[in-house]
């Protein structure tokens, strides 16, 4: 099945869910995936605020029915959850709770950084910005060791802004591919700035041997917030698989929810 398991409507920070649906449409894809932002605890950069799904996803569900019988591509009801090493618990109650068909953890600040907007780095010294992406791949080790997730989204963040961009070592992929070859939790190839600023895809091309050594399957997102994102990054992500003879990892072996599972081979429990 060709899927994208990583897009974004209005119940977060993207587009009109009918029109993201036609837009997977004129991709060539089979299935799409929404995952709009959740978080189960607030935090110091007020992104709970902005994207709450925490609030909305029964009204998100009941829009993803209606818009089923609508389209001739399968529609999973999903979520990009932001983990928090000291918010497992209650991130773990929220995902009991809303009983998502797959949630995607991503980091996306940990501790004193955050990693979606470049100001704090622009004057930060080298040892800073080290130290600040380090510890993003702590929390991402974190993240796969916790066992919450399905999927682990954009697995190299920091390398989407400047002025961490080549902070980020071969040593630091090297550990994360070895938590997840230990865990269930699958890595997404991410296409979220594939056209923008680092022209490339999550993980670092240069570094998916690290994890095929450890043969580490993968999922593919397009990470999209509008129609015509979905269709310039799908041909992308296909294109990074395809050259690293990556075959993605068949949905019905992430979903956990009632509409995705195959009737021959059922999704891992959580």
């Amino acid at each position: 099945m060709r899927a994208d398991l990583h897009a974004h409507t209005t119940y977060s920070d993207g587009s009109p869910l009918p029109a993201m649906c036609r837009a997977a449409e004129r991709a060539g894809l089979d299935a799409v995936g929404f995952t709009d932002h959740c978080i189960a605890v607030g935090d110091d950069f007020g992104r709970r605020e902005r994207y709450d799904l925490t609030e909305t996803y029964e009204r998100r569900r009941e829009a993803i029915e209606r818009m089923r019988p609508r389209t001739d591509i399968t529609v999973w009801d999903a979520a990009e959850v932001s983990y928090v090493a000291d918010a497992e618990a209650e991130t773990a109650e929220l995902l009991a709770a809303a009983d998502f068909e797959y949630a995607i953890g991503s980091v996306h600040f940990a501790g004193p950084y955050d990693y979606t907007s470049p100001g704090q780095y622009v004057d930060a010294s080298e040892e800073t910005r080290r130290a600040a992406v380090e510890r993003y791949f702590d929390a991402v080790v974190a993240a796969v060791e916790s066992g919450l997730f399905d999927v682990l989204g954009h697995l190299d963040l920091p390398e989407r802004m400047a002025p961490l961009r080549g902070y980020s070592r071969e040593e630091d992929y090297e550990r994360v591919a070895a938590a997840l070859a230990d865990s269930e939790t699958v890595p997404e190839i991410n296409a979220g700035r594939v056209h923008e600023s680092l022209g490339r895809v999550h993980p670092d091309p240069a570094m998916l041997d690290a994890f095929l050594d450890r043969d580490v399957a993968f999922v593919l997102g397009s990470d999209s917030h509008a129609p015509a994102e979905i269709e310039n990054r799908v041909p992308e992500l296909r294109s990074v698989a395809d050259e690293h003879g990556i075959d993605p990892l068949p949905a019905d072996r992430i979903l956990t929810g009632r509409a995705g599972a195959s009737e021959t081979e059922s999704a891992p429990s959580r």
